[in-house]
């Protein structure tokens, strides 16, 4: 996008993990690596690449991420396998008492890199059930 001076949006994925610690499942470089993009990363390349610069027209370029919840993928059902009664944990622990499905996120991506939201940069969307609420 810098190179042909593309305006656009970036949507990065990361997770509600880089918020707060699973209960169950040890996993802090998991929960490290997404706390990364969704915290400094997110801000300092928003910051960087979003305004347009008047020396060569370059930037334009929005950046947002998403943060999921627990969602059922085949390595989360592994998980599951592995130690019995986190799934029933999991889904006592958000607002809405349930995993989310991998459908779930295509409508806020959209939304993301659409034209409707064209005045956010920066922004970590979480959608997670709650569970960061509490």
């Amino acid at each position: 996008m810098f190179k042909y001076k593309t305006r656009g949006s970036i949507c990065l994925i990361a997770s509600m993990s880089g918020l707060i610690a699973n209960k169950g499942l040890l996993s802090p470089v998991y929960n490290s690596s997404k706390a990364v993009w969704s915290c400094s990363w997110l801000g300092n390349l928003a910051m960087e690449w979003s305004p347009i610069r008047k020396e060569n027209g370059s930037g334009g370029i929005r950046v947002n991420c998403i943060s999921p919840g627990h969602i059922l993928t085949p390595m989360v059902l592994e998980n599951f396998e592995k130690v019995p009664g986190s799934r029933e944990t999991w889904e006592r622990e958000n607002m809405m008492h349930r995993l989310a499905e991998t459908t779930e996120f295509k409508r806020a991506a959209l939304y993301l890199m659409s034209e409707a939201s064209s005045f956010m940069t920066g922004s970590n969307l979480v959608i997670d059930g709650g569970h960061t609420a509490w």
